[in-house]
């Protein structure tokens, strides 16, 4: 696949979340783009939209193994990665078996760009290696990237001429990896999801990032000066329509389009508060919050607020929009509380907030004395525990019935 190809720069995408629109941007573009140009992915390809809750992971397979090189893993999706096509072509130097320590993907690539033998591997952050779902990294575990970096630079510096890493950590993280190995020539980020995406110039190293959810990427490539970034979004014109798609990609906008109608169908009248404006995940769930604590006399609710997105809401909520705002499947469950954060719950919500970030939770302050809080399986298994018992009922399914104040279409 690389060796047919005359390769002159890095093309890199980040934090996709199976933003697979019709109007095929995304794979036309990098369709066209193949011809002189090595294309990797950052990592969170899947989960975050309803084409992955439809075709459980099948669209984003046919893209990743049709169009890209060479990819990351990130913190969704990351049982895909092994998969014996994806785990092919995804690299890592951080991701370990827990036991032996063996690296649970190939470490590099070296791979020819502009004349010169490029090394291309990855890394995961700690924290995002963290929020992977307790039962889908139980017997992996990530290292510290500098260490595992500078550990694969002294076993090969003598077989490449240049260092591309792809980072699924965070900007504000690879600003700090540059720093800590300034053998590195290019970073490429994801998982923050900031508007921040260079290029940033640490020493000799390039850090530069993608916009996220399909909308841009990141490019690389080596000038008479050394590494030079940018970035750019995928254009919307003719040319880079569904038509220039290649023929193997036939069937993947099919699918699209079947899921399209499914996604178009109508579950409710929006209520007020939330019609015709981007959403407020903070509000929305703030309102949950209280309905669910009320409904279901509840001790407390808490609720993360990456449990959910943001989209623009007209009249009526469709499947896709509940599917974009609530993308991960999550269940409520009852999570028992035992000591020391039944007795401290401040101290409870500086730890959860450490782990998962912004939350909400009802009411306001906790009481003290707590004995168990409602809350989603994922905050369970990942930070309590996982001592729970089912509530019945899903996180989507109380978010449609807020959005809408339970009425029909």
């Amino acid at each position: 696949m690389i060796a047919n190809r005359s390769l002159r720069r890095i093309m890199a995408t980040t934090d996709v979340h199976s933003s697979l629109g019709a109007d095929g941007l995304l794979l036309s573009h990098l369709h066209q783009s193949r011809a002189d140009s090595l294309l990797v992915d950052c990592g969170d390809f899947f989960e975050g939209t309803g084409y992955y809750r439809l075709g459980k992971g099948a669209l984003e397979r046919e893209v990743l193994l049709g169009l890209y090189d060479v990819i990351a893993p990130g913190n969704h999706g990351w049982p895909h990665h092994f998969e014996p096509a994806l785990h092919q072509r995804t690299v890592c130097a951080n991701a370990v078996e827990d036991v032996s320590g063996n690296p649970l993907f190939r470490r590099l690539r070296i791979v020819e760009i502009a004349g010169r033998r490029t090394a291309i591997t990855a890394v995961i952050g700690l924290q995002a290696f963290n929020s992977i779902p307790v039962d889908q990294r139980s017997t992996h575990r990530a290292t510290d990237p500098v260490k595992a970096l500078r550990e694969l630079m002294l076993a090969h510096h003598h077989e490449v001429d240049a260092w591309v890493v792809l980072s699924h950590s965070g900007f504000e993280e690879d600003l700090r990896l540059a720093e800590a190995c300034p053998f590195l020539d290019v970073i490429f980020a994801g998982h923050c999801h900031s508007e921040h995406t260079g290029p940033t110039q640490v020493g000799n190293t390039i850090v530069v990032k993608g916009r996220e959810l399909a909308v841009g990427y990141a490019v690389a490539e080596h000038s008479a000066d050394g590494w030079v970034g940018r970035t750019a979004v995928f254009p919307d014109t003719a040319e880079t329509s569904a038509s220039c798609l290649p023929p193997e990609l036939a069937s993947v906008q099919e699918q699209i389009a079947a899921f399209d109608t499914q996604l178009a169908e109508p579950l409710g009248r929006i209520a007020e508060p939330y019609r015709h404006q981007p959403l407020d995940r903070h509000a929305l769930l703030r309102d949950l919050a209280d309905r669910l604590r009320s409904g279901l006399g509840r001790e407390a609710v808490i609720l993360n607020e990456t449990t959910v997105r943001t989209t623009f809401l007209g009249d009526v909520l469709t499947t896709g929009d509940l599917l974009v705002i609530e993308p991960f499947a999550n269940h409520l469950v009852e999570a028992r509380l035992a000591p020391p954060h039944s007795d401290d719950p401040e101290g409870l919500l500086t730890h959860l907030t450490e782990r998962v970030g912004p939350l909400v939770a009802s009411p306001h302050p906790l009481p003290a004395g707590l004995t168990s809080v409602l809350t989603t399986d994922y905050l369970a298994d990942s930070c309590l525990g996982g001592r729970t018992h089912s509530a019945g009922l899903t996180l989507g399914s109380a978010l449609r019935s807020t959005l809408t104040n339970g009425d029909d279409q």
